[in-house]
């Protein structure tokens, strides 16, 4: 789920968000270092669907910039 810039008043950190504890909380910021594009994309993994994580994740790595083709930079925030 992608984070509008709307929203950027509420949760700003992972620590203020209650959770389950057999759920992984993860907030993924995707920025473009040639053209300065910034997004950030936030999900929920139960542990035992550790999986969907590492599979999501390998999909953030390999992201291009549509406007420059350059590989985004991936910085990744967890609730464990």
């Amino acid at each position: 789920m992608e984070i509008d810039d709307v929203n950027k008043g509420s949760v700003d950190t992972l620590e203020k968000v209650k959770k389950p504890s057999n759920l992984i909380i993860v907030r993924a910021i995707i920025k473009c270092t040639t053209c300065g594009i910034n997004k950030k994309f936030k999900n929920q993994f139960f542990r035992k669907d550790l999986e969907l994580l590492v599979v999501a994740l390998k999909v953030f790595d390999w992201m291009t910039c549509s406007k420059c083709g350059e590989l985004f930079q991936l910085d990744l925030e967890f609730k464990i």
